[in-house]
């Protein structure tokens, strides 16, 4: 994966599940300089490597934003990985879970992008990636208001691709299906870990994919939405009722 060789990487939510092993990948295969962020930096794993700069951020901060992105001038790649979820549906979930999520996953990547995107001009080439989720093709009623700022992400994602398709920035997607973190802690599904997802997500980038999606289960869901939109629906419409059956 020559293509992180000796760069200069920024990610966002460094801390646990994908965010952490990007960052032990990219370790692996021979980045110049990663600055690790997340909102709290007591929480961020040691790596052990001199590489590493920690910096505090919290994505829905204006002010930090502004800051990391001034200490931050090198970044040539930028991955926006920060992500939050909160339970329930859209008639009767919490709005303010369904309003931190878009804060987080929609509004606040929105920051992270405007704010960085004359960076990663001045450093181009450069590469800006967005790791959105499989959901951003289909409801999931459970975890709605989830589902919808994945869905606007993934949007604004393929946007500003545009924006900076000329400007000397590529801009990739990453839509995974359910790994084995913390975010999806409790779930009696069979998920690849964090580590081998990270693997092939920067195999992925490696590979010139611009639209890609790192693991079989989402995959599956994928094609089955490429088939027809309904039919993956219904296979989130009956995972829905399952549960609501237990």
């Amino acid at each position: 994966m020559q293509i992180f060789k000796d760069k200069v990487i920024l990610i966002t939510g460094a801390n646990r599940g994908i965010g952490q092993s990007l960052v032990k990948a990219l370790l692996n295969n021979g980045v110049g300089k990663i600055y690790t962020t997340c909102r709290d930096l007591k929480k961020m794993p040691s790596f052990n490597d001199d590489r590493i700069v920690p910096l505090e951020l919290d994505i829905t901060d204006d002010q930090q934003v502004a800051w990391v992105a001034t200490v931050a001038q090198d970044t040539e790649i930028l991955i926006n990985n920060a992500g939050t979820v909160n339970s329930g549906n859209i008639l009767e979930g919490d709005l303010l879970g369904m309003d931190n999520d878009l804060q987080v996953n929609y509004f606040g990547t929105i920051k992270m992008m405007r704010t960085f995107a004359p960076i990663l001009i001045l450093n181009k080439p450069s590469i800006m990636i967005n790791i959105v989720s499989i959901a951003a093709y289909s409801p999931l009623p459970s975890i709605a208001g989830y589902a919808a700022s994945k869905a606007a992400l993934f949007s604004a994602t393929q946007s500003v691709r545009i924006e900076l398709a000329k400007k000397g920035v590529i801009v990739y997607a990453v839509n995974p299906g359910a790994i084995d973190t913390d975010m999806n802690k409790g779930s009696d599904w069979d998920m690849p870990d964090a580590d081998s997802t990270s693997i092939q997500i920067l195999e992925g980038v490696s590979d010139g994919k611009l639209d890609s999606i790192p693991d079989e289960m989402g995959r599956g869901m994928y094609n089955a939405w490429r088939e027809d939109p309904a039919k993956l629906s219904k296979l989130f419409a009956d995972l829905y009722y399952a549960e609501n059956a237990k």
